[in-house]
C-alpha cells in the first residue's frame, strides 16, 4: 500500500506539470482571442451593431467552452472555481453561465478500482463488502468527489461521498499553480488582482477535504434550521464515514433551479424561492454559521408530507463563521439599504470597515441603489442590469479595495448571498428577495439583543416582544416611505394638470415605486 501511495505521488507530480501547461495555454488562448476580437475584427465597428454583437457572442462562446473544457480536464479546485462563475450570471455574458452551468453536477470520474484502493486504505475492506450494496456506477461527480447510491446492511438507502483519492496530495501543488497564474495576470492586467482571495481562503478551502468536518457542519446545520420544518438535511451514518468517505442518508429530489420538475410536482415557484431565501437568510443574519456553496447542485426540492416543497441541503463542506458584531453590522445595513437611510449606510458599512459605502451597498445588493428612490419592482430592469455590467467594469479597482477592506468571513457570506440571489432569478424572481431578507435582517437583530441591550434581552419573552417591535416598526417605515413617494408623485402630477407648474424631466420615474 505504502508503494502504491508512492507510485501516486510521482504521477500527480507529472500531471501538475500538465495541468500547469494546460492552464497557461488556455489563458493565452482566451486572451490572444478577445485581443484580436476587439482590436482587430471589430475595430471601428459600432459596439450596437449586429456585427459586433454576433462576434463578441462567438468570442464569449470560445473562451466559456475552453474554460469549461480546462476545469474539467484539471478537476479539483478549477472545477470549485468554474462553479463559482455560474453565480455571476447577471454580470458575465450568457454565454458563459450556460455553458459553465455544465460544472455544477458533472466533472470527470474516477474508476471503480480507485474507489475501491481508497476504501481499503481507509477501512481495511473494499466498497462492496462494506455495504450491503454498492453501485461503482456514480450517480453525480462534482469538484472534489463523486457519489455513489449504497444499501447498508439493514436496509436503509444511503449516498456515498467518496473524495477522488488523490486530490489531498494535489491540493498544495494546484493552490500554488492558481496563484502563480494568477499573479501572471496581474502582471498583464494590473487591475485584475485575484491571488489574494485564493491566499485568504485556502485555509477554508483545505477545511473542504476533511469529510469527517463536513459530516459536524451538517449536522450544526440541521440543529440551526431545526425550526425550519421543510428544511432536510440527510442524516451521517458516522460509521461509515471517515476523513475521504461521507455516508449519509439517500433523499430524492431535484435541482432548486429546474422549473419544469418544480411544476410537475405540483409545486409553487414562489413557495421554494420564500423558502430558499428564509433558510440561508437566518444563517447569514441570525446564526452566523453559513453555507457557503448553495448552488443548484446542492439544494434539491421534494414535495413534503404536506404536499408542499422540502428543501434538501448537500455538500456542507464550505461553512464560514462570521461572528457577532459582523452579523449585527450587516442586519442594521441592510435594513438601512431597504429604507434608503443614508446615513445609517454610511455607519454600518463603517462597522465592517469599508469606507465607499455606497458602492459596497450596490455590490452587496447587486443592483442600483439611488438615495431617496425606492425600488419600482424586485425584478431588476434591463437598464439595471446594464447600470451593473457597466458599473461593474467601470469601476473594477474600486471593488476590489472594497471587498479588501471587508472581514475576510465576508467574501464567502457574499458567496452565498450572490449564489441565492441567481436562484431566484433563475426560478423568475417569483419573490422579493431584498424584502425578505430585510425582514429577516431586522429580526436576526432583534434576536441578537441589539448590541448595547442583550443583557436585557436574555428573556425570551422580553427578546420576542423586541422582535415584533422592530419587525413591526420596519414594515411601518417602509410603507411611509412608499405613501409618501405616491402622494409626492400625485401632487406633482395635479399641479401640472392644473397648469401651476412645467412638466419635470423625468421626475415621474424617479418617484415611482
Amino acid at each position: 500500500m505504502a508503494e502504491a501511495r508512492e507510485k501516486r505521488r510521482m504521477r500527480l507530480m507529472v500531471e501538475g506539470v500538465g495541468r500547469f501547461s494546460r492552464s497557461l495555454n488556455i489563458g493565452l488562448q482566451i486572451s490572444v482571442d478577445y485581443w484580436w476580437c476587439t482590436n482587430v475584427l471589430l475595430r471601428g465597428v459600432d459596439e450596437n451593431s449586429p456585427r459586433y454583437v454576433e462576434v463578441m457572442s462567438a468570442c464569449h462562446q470560445r473562451a466559456a467552452d475552453a474554460l469549461v473544457a480546462g476545469a474539467i480536464s484539471n478537476g479539483g479546485l478549477y472545477i470549485k472555481l468554474g462553479q463559482g462563475l455560474c453565480s455571476f450570471n447577471h454580470l458575465l455574458p450568457p454565454e458563459y453561465i450556460r455553458t459553465l452551468r455544465v460544472l455544477e453536477d458533472k466533472a470527470l470520474t474516477r474508476s471503480f478500482r480507485e474507489v475501491d484502493e481508497l476504501f481499503l486504505e481507509d477501512f481495511h475492506a473494499p466498497a462492496h463488502e462494506i455495504f450491503q450494496e454498492f453501485d461503482y456506477q456514480p450517480m453525480a461527480a462534482a469538484s472534489l468527489a463523486q457519489v455513489h447510491r449504497a444499501k447498508l446492511h439493514d436496509g436503509t438507502d444511503v449516498a456515498v461521498k467518496v473524495q477522488y483519492i488523490d486530490l489531498r496530495d494535489r491540493f498544495d501543488g494546484d493552490i500554488c499553480t492558481l496563484e502563480l497564474l494568477l499573479r501572471l495576470v496581474e502582471l498583464m492586467h494590473p487591475s485584475f488582482g485575484f491571488s489574494w482571495v485564493l491566499q485568504d481562503l485556502k485555509g477554508t478551502l483545505a477545511q473542504e477535504l476533511d469529510f469527517e468536518n463536513e459530516g459536524h457542519n451538517a449536522e450544526r446545520c440541521a440543529q440551526d434550521l431545526g425550526h425550519f420544518r421543510y428544511v432536510v438535511v440527510p442524516r451521517v451514518h458516522w460509521d461509515k464515514t471517515s476523513k475521504r468517505v461521507l455516508t449519509a442518508d439517500f433523499c430524492e429530489g431535484f435541482k432548486v433551479n429546474d422549473v419544469e420538475a418544480i411544476k410537475a410536482q405540483g409545486l409553487t415557484l414562489q413557495d421554494i424561492a420564500q423558502k430558499l431565501i428564509q433558510a440561508f437568510a437566518e444563517q447569514i443574519f441570525y446564526t452566523g454559521f453559513i453555507h457557503s456553496d448553495p448552488h443548484p447542485g446542492n439544494v434539491l426540492v421534494r414535495k413534503g408530507p404536506d404536499g408542499k416543497a422540502e428543501l434538501v441541503l448537500l455538500d456542507h463542506g464550505l461553512y464560514q463563521f462570521l461572528d457577532e458584531k459582523d452579523r449585527s453590522a450587516l442586519c442594521q445595513l441592510w435594513r438601512a439599504i431597504i429604507l434608503r437611510d443614508n446615513a445609517s449606510m454610511k455607519l454600518h458599512a463603517a462597522a465592517l470597515g469599508v469606507q465607499d459605502y455606497f458602492l459596497f451597498c450596490e455590490v452587496l445588493m447587486q443592483r442600483p441603489v439611488r438615495l431617496g428612490q425606492l425600488w419600482r419592482s424586485h425584478l431588476l430592469s434591463r437598464e439595471e442590469a446594464v447600470y451593473m455590467q457597466d458599473m461593474a467594469r467601470e469601476h473594477f479597482e474600486d471593488i476590489m479595495s472594497v471587498l479588501k477592506a471587508l472581514p475576510r468571513p465576508m467574501l464567502l457570506v457574499l458567496r452565498n448571498i450572490n449564489t441565492v440571489r441567481a436562484i431566484n432569478a433563475s426560478l423568475g424572481a417569483p419573490v422579493d428577495r431584498y424584502f425578505l431578507m430585510a425582514k429577516s435582517a431586522v429580526k436576526g437583530w432583534s434576536r441578537l439583543g441589539g448590541g448595547t441591550y442583550q443583557s436585557i434581552y436574555r428573556c425570551s419573552l422580553l427578546r420576542q416582544i423586541k422582535v415584533v417591535w422592530e419587525l413591526l416598526k420596519f414594515e411601518v417605515a417602509l410603507r411611509l416611505e412608499i405613501v409618501l413617494m405616491r402622494v409626492t408623485a400625485l401632487v406633482v402630477r395635479t399641479l401640472v394638470h392644473l397648469g401651476l407648474v412645467t412638466e419635470p424631466e423625468g421626475l415621474y420615474e424617479y418617484l415611482e415605486t
